[in-house]
Order: C-alpha cells, then sequence, then structure tokens
C-alpha cells in the first residue's frame, strides 16, 4: 500500500536469454529492504529458459509482473516498461546484474535528504568482472547535491557519474514513453543526459550500490560489428543537445565524443575484415583533429593523455598496447 513516506517504486527490468544470471537478479530485488515495489520483467522474445524461470519466480512474489514481447532490443523492452508502469519513480536493473538489499531504500532516502526537491539519485557501480571474480569498487563513498550540469561534466569525463539507465531512481515525469533510442546500441549515452538536463539538481550518492556484470560476450567487450557505430551518433546526439542548454560545456562533450572514438578503434584492432581500414582512418582522423582541444583541457582523465602518446608511436604501436592492458584489466 502506498504512503507518503513509502511512495510505490516501479523496478524496470529487460530480460533476453540471461537463464544462469536471472534467478540472482530476482532474488537481490525481492529482497529489498524498501517493500512497496511493483517488479516488471519485460521479457524480449527470450528463447532460453528465462522466461519458465520468470514465471515461477511470479508465483512467489505477487509484486512481480511478467510481460512477454518479440524481441525488439533493450531499449523497446525498457520503453514496454515505463509505458505499464504506475510507480511515482522508476528505477532500471538489468537481468544479468544483481544489486544490494538496499539498493531501493539508498536511493529513496538520497532524494529524501533535501525534501525530494530533486528528482533524480544515483549511486555508484560496483564492477564485477565474471571470468576473475574481481570486484571494482566505482564510487568514492561520499554523498553529495550536485546540479545537472555538473553531473554531465563529470559524465563526460568519466569522473564518478556514469551515463547507465541502471544505478538511479528517478520521478516518472523524467521519462517519457519512448525514452530510450529504440533500434541502436549503446542507448544509455543517448538517454541518461536527458535526466540530467531536465534535474536542476540530482542527489548522488557514491557508495557501490548496483554489481555490473562485466562478460566476455557483452555489447562492449564483443567483437566489433557495424552496429557498434551507433556510440557514435548516440554521443554526437548528446553532444549537440548539451550544448544547445549548456554551451560552456563545449569541451566536456567534445572529450566524451573523442572517447567514443577510441572506445571504438580499440574494437576494430583485432578485425581483419576488408572494411576495417577504411573504419578505423575516419577514427583516427577525428581524434587527431581535435587533439590539441583536448590535450588542453585540464579535466580530461590521465589515460585519454596516455592513450594520444600511444596512438602518436603508429597505429601498429597503440594495437600492441591497447592488447597488453587488455590483459592485465582481466
Amino acid at each position: 500500500m502506498e504512503t507518503q513516506n513509502q511512495p510505490l517504486i516501479s523496478v524496470i527490468v529487460p530480460v533476453y536469454n540471461v537463464e544462469h544470471y536471472l534467478s540472482k537478479c530476482i532474488k537481490s530485488i525481492i529482497t529489498q529492504t524498501y517493500n512497496n515495489l511493483e517488479i516488471i520483467f519485460i521479457n524480449d522474445g527470450s528463447t532460453d529458459q528465462s522466461l519458465k524461470l520468470l514465471n515461477q519466480w511470479k508465483k512467489k512474489d505477487n509484486r512481480i509482473k511478467v510481460i512477454n514481447q518479440n524481441n525488439q532490443g533493450l531499449s523497446k523492452a525498457r520503453n514496454t516498461g515505463i509505458q505499464i508502469s504506475s510507480g511515482k519513480y522508476l528505477t532500471f536493473i538489468d537481468s544479468d546484474d544483481f544489486v544490494t538489499k538496499d539498493y531501493v531504500e539508498y536511493l529513496f532516502n538520497l532524494l529524501k535528504r533535501h525534501n525530494f526537491s530533486s528528482p533524480l539519485a544515483i549511486c555508484s557501480l560496483m564492477n564485477v568482472y565474471s571470468n576473475s571474480n574481481k570486484y571494482q569498487n566505482m564510487g568514492n563513498g561520499n554523498i553529495i547535491t550536485l546540479s545537472g550540469k555538473e553531473c554531465i561534466k563529470k559524465m563526460c569525463y568519466h569522473d564518478l557519474v556514469d551515463t547507465c539507465a541502471y544505478g538511479k531512481l528517478g520521478k516518472r515525469e523524467l521519462y517519457n514513453d519512448h525514452f530510450f533510442p529504440e533500434n541502436m546500441l549503446f542507448e544509455d549515452i543517448g538517454s541518461t543526459y536527458k535526466l540530467f538536463l531536465q534535474s536542476k539538481t540530482v542527489e548522488c550518492g557514491f557508495e557501490p550500490k548496483y554489481f555490473y556484470v562485466i562478460k566476455s560476450n557483452s555489447i562492449v567487450t564483443s567483437s566489433f560489428n557495424l552496429k557498434k557505430l551507433d556510440l557514435l551518433t548516440m554521443t554526437d546526439k548528446m553532444a549537440k543537445n548539451v550544448k544547445n542548454q549548456f554551451p560552456d560545456l563545449k569541451n566536456a562533450v567534445l572529450r566524451r565524443q573523442v572517447y567514443a572514438r577510441f572506445s571504438t578503434l580499440n574494437q576494430t584492432l583485432n578485425e581483419k575484415n576488408n572494411n576495417i581500414k577504411e573504419i578505423q582512418n575516419k577514427l583516427i582522423d577525428y581524434i587527431k583533429q581535435n587533439k590539441d582541444s583536448i590535450l588542453k583541457d585540464p579535466n580530461i582523465p590521465k589515460r585519454d593523455r596516455i592513450a594520444y602518446k600511444m596512438l602518436s608511436l603508429g597505429l601498429g604501436f597503440y594495437k600492441i598496447s591497447w592488447n597488453i592492458y587488455v590483459k592485465l584489466k582481466k
């Protein structure tokens, strides 16, 4: 039952072929210390046992709703969840990840700090590397109120604020029915900034309440294909819209645009198809054209300077350096 102290919160979980991870995710949601939840699972055409598992769990907890749709992608699944949700606040969890027992309560209490004057709260992630069981805390433990503009700036520089859809609790008014760009990969970079643009202030608790599981076959870590160029489209659209509202963030969004090119270049390094050289040349041209602006920016992470240095020694040297870095990170 909804009360002023505990309004209904909708937890939206898209599901696609995650039978080996799903139960852990579900357990972490149904055992939340915040009880007044509407838990919506969108089965996006799974071909494994995911739907069967969802229906089994639904029998155990009457807060669970299971929506079954044809495979239409992550964004469409999330948008479906938004459309049918009825909570005052929304949060998103990916079905191969999991959260701490106080994930929802922690985010809700952040909003409570200043009498709900902020429409959005965020927490940090704990990266979990599934192949090595290594954990990486992406937070610093601080609790602070930032402007939406400051959050965008931090997001662009990879400074505590992430682009991800999850790890956030927002008023439902922040999310329209088609909030996530459909038929695109890397939809988070094309949507999360819109939350910050709409938020005068954001409550930030940089403690890791969300466990992000990094697998070898994820969109980010899997081998290159042309759909991965969506990252550039999404990032450039974000840059344009942010600069329209905050022209003085042009350096920050340029840094994110250059980062998107480096990230895409990294994924092409071990590919051998005939078109890859042309793609690499375009990426490198963009990176080099903006070198002076990026290196003059005192806010860029140290890794940007290292990446430029490695690339200046040739693509072959850059490839060797990148592959060594990836091995050390595992």
